[in-house]
C-alpha cells in the first residue's frame, strides 16, 4: 500500500471523527479517490491541459509527422465513443483532441434551431456542449474507475501490491483531461474558446 494512499485513509478517519456524521463514507473508497485525483481545481485542470498542449506544439514544430488529431464532437456521447475508439484501436489518446467546430454548434446545438452560419450561435451553445461532454467522458470514466476499484480490492484481500493499479486509475483521469481540448473555427484559422 502506498504512503500517500495510506495517508489519505489517516486524513479520512481523522475527518469522519471529527465530523461524527460522515460514518456511511467508505474510508478506503474515499482515500482511493483523493489518491486517483490530483487536480483540486479546473485551474489545476487548465494548467496541465495547456501544460500537454504546449508540449504537443513544440514536437509538431521539432517533426511535422508528430501532429495531433481534432476529432468533431456535437454531442457528448460522440465525443465519448471517439475517445473508446481511439483509446481501442491505438492504445492511447495522445495527441487526440475534441474540437468543437462553429458551424456544428450553429448548425446542431442552436436552440432556435439549425442556423445557418457558425458566428450565429447563441453564447450558451458552447458551454453547454462542454459540460455535456464533460458528463459523457466522466461516466465512462466511472465505468473504468469501478472496475479498478474491484481490481484494488481482490488485490488488498489476496494482500498484493496495488501501487500498479491505483497507477493506471491516475493516468485514466489524466487522459480524460488531455483529451478534451475545446476550441472554435473562426473563419480559416482556428483559435481557441475561452468560457
Amino acid at each position: 500500500m502506498s504512503t500517500a494512499y495510506k495517508s489519505a485513509i489517516d486524513l479520512v478517519r481523522e475527518l469522519k471523527q471529527k465530523h461524527g456524521n460522515w460514518q456511511n463514507i467508505s474510508e478506503t473508497d474515499a482515500a482511493r479517490m483523493m489518491s486517483q485525483n490530483r487536480f483540486k481545481t479546473g485551474l489545476d485542470i487548465a494548467k496541465y491541459t495547456a501544460k500537454i498542449m504546449r508540449q504537443d506544439m513544440e514536437d509538431y514544430d521539432n517533426d511535422t509527422s508528430q501532429y495531433t488529431q481534432s476529432l468533431g464532437a456535437w454531442h457528448g456521447f460522440v465525443a465519448q465513443q471517439t475517445m473508446y475508439a481511439k483509446k481501442k484501436y491505438f492504445g492511447t489518446t495522445a495527441k487526440t483532441y475534441i474540437y468543437l467546430s462553429g458551424w456544428m454548434v450553429a448548425a446542431l446545438r442552436s436552440e432556435f434551431g439549425p442556423l445557418p452560419d457558425q458566428s450565429m450561435h447563441e453564447k450558451t451553445s458552447v458551454p453547454k456542449l462542454i459540460e455535456e461532454i464533460y458528463t459523457f467522458l466522466r461516466q465512462a470514466d466511472a465505468k473504468v474507475l469501478n472496475d479498478y476499484f474491484r481490481e484494488l480490492n481482490a488485490a488488498e484481500e489476496a494482500g498484493k501490491d496495488t501501487s500498479a493499479i491505483l497507477e493506471k486509475s491516475k493516468t485514466l483521469i489524466h487522459m480524460l483531461c488531455q483529451s478534451l481540448l475545446t476550441s472554435m473555427q473562426v473563419s480559416v484559422t482556428k483559435k481557441p474558446l475561452t468560457c
